[in-house]
């Protein structure tokens, strides 16, 4: 295959190109710093770049140290590097997003990332500016539309722009999912319907036998745990990092109820990250729980994930009554009797299983899939986990436990699908 004309700029400038372009990665979420630059500077100058693959390659060997930074680093590549058309592309991905509607589906985050990181003014400091127009403006009057926030509320995690998720985050950290407290078979000491007779006849041997008052006895009461199983998989990793930004927000909110917090990620295999959320700082925590779970956009195999759950940490977090938020599309490659038979192991190990699936989102959502079909059956509650607004909803269906969000409309497709 040819390669195309590369064109690198004089030796003058090549240092000052290889800095914006550092910092259009760091603007699209890359780990990057001045020092990076340097050293990807003398990379260049010591490997040569003649060829484009060269510089490519040198380039990316110095600023991509995680497997999932290589795409947005492709899509910057092609984009500061002068490709037109991809260019052009990019701009057009991004039209319903500036537009402010949901009709179109919008760019993969990975080239939004990149496209919005580059079309800042800072990022592309060598471009002329554009020509006034002289068409008319014409003012649109936004006084009645939603709020900013409510719109913000509503929007889907994949189609957030990065100044929204950012927004988003911040939004999610103010969210709470208070949980009542469970009323257990225990007495203890204290005022209530039960006569504790024990205390009662040694409190009137004191007084010669009289009894004087009456000792009473109460159930106990016990907070229960939460347990976050979150998917994520290529098709789940937007939606999974804000729900693990919902769930360090409780692990770090005294005051909700939950006795702990306990959180795990799987793709192709489980990972325990727990310790990890009780970090303060959000992006500490998550940044040392993606570097513990190595199957970050990967495959998804849920049944075998399940599997060594129920092995290996049923016992350990579900005893007293948990409540298990599941967090998956149901799109699994194992097959679904061991799917089925998992799931209604965990729902008979735990208190309450809500499962959130961001596939809800769309309208027209139909249970064909082997998977979900074999999982629905087994979870209390079904409901979508695509939006802020569909996490401040979660309130409602760990209280209720009447609510069964989606899953009695499904199930009924499901019969008369058969």
């Amino acid at each position: 295959m040819n390669t195309p004309a590369f064109e690198i700029p004089e030796d003058g400038r090549l240092g000052e190109n290889i800095l914006w372009f550092t910092r259009a990665l760091r603007k699209a979420g890359l780990p990057l710093g001045p020092g990076t630059a340097l050293t990807a500077l003398q990379a260049v100058q010591a490997a040569g770049f003649s060829r484009r693959e060269d510089f490519y390659h040198s380039l990316r060997a110095v600023m991509i140290s995680r497997p999932e930074h290589r795409v947005v680093f492709d899509q910057m590549f092609r984009l500061f590097w002068r490709d037109p058309r991809y260019m052009e592309h990019m701009m057009a991905l991004l039209l319903p997003s500036m537009r402010g509607t949901q009709e179109e589906r919008s760019a993969a985050p990975a080239a939004r990332r990149a496209a919005e990181a580059l079309t800042e003014e800072a990022a592309l400091p060598d471009l002329p500016p554009l020509p006034e127009s002289e068409e008319t403006q014409i003012e649109v009057d936004a006084s009645g539309t939603a709020s900013a926030t409510e719109t913000l509320r509503q929007l889907d995690f994949e189609q957030m722009s990065l100044e929204e998720a950012a927004r988003a985050r911040r939004l999610i950290a103010r969210l709470s999912l208070p949980v009542d407290p469970m009323v257990t078979r225990r007495q203890v000491a204290g005022p209530g319907a039960f006569v504790d007779r024990r205390v009662t006849l040694r409190r009137a041997l004191r007084s010669g036998g009289e009894v004087v008052q009456i000792a009473r006895r109460r159930r106990a009461r016990r907070w229960p745990a939460l347990v976050v199983i979150c998917d994520i998989s290529g098709s789940m990793s937007d939606y999974s990092r804000m729900v693990l930004h919902f769930a360090h927000t409780l692990a770090n909110r005294p005051g909700d109820g939950w006795s702990k917090v306990h959180a795990f990620t799987f793709g192709t295999r489980l990972t325990n990250i727990t310790r990890h959320l009780a970090q303060r700082d959000v992006d500490a925590a998550l940044a040392a729980a993606g570097s513990e779970a190595q199957d970050w956009r990967g495959g998804t195999r849920i049944g075998a994930s399940l599997a060594s759950f129920n092995r290996t940490w049923g016992r350990r977090v579900l005893s007293g009554g948990a409540v298990v938020l599941l967090i998956t599309d149901g799109l699994d490659r194992d097959a679904p009797a061991q799917l089925s038979r998992e799931v209604a192991r965990l729902r008979r190990s735990c208190r309450r299983l809500i499962w959130l699936n961001p596939l809800l989102r769309w309208e027209g959502f139909s249970p064909k899939a082997r998977g979900i079909a074999a999982m629905l059956p087994h979870v209390d509650c079904f409901r979508a986990a695509h939006s802020i607004a569909s996490l401040e909803a979660l309130a409602g269906a760990v209280s209720d436990a009447r609510d069964q969000g989606e899953k009695a409309r499904l199930m009924q497709l499901i019969e008369e699908n058969r």
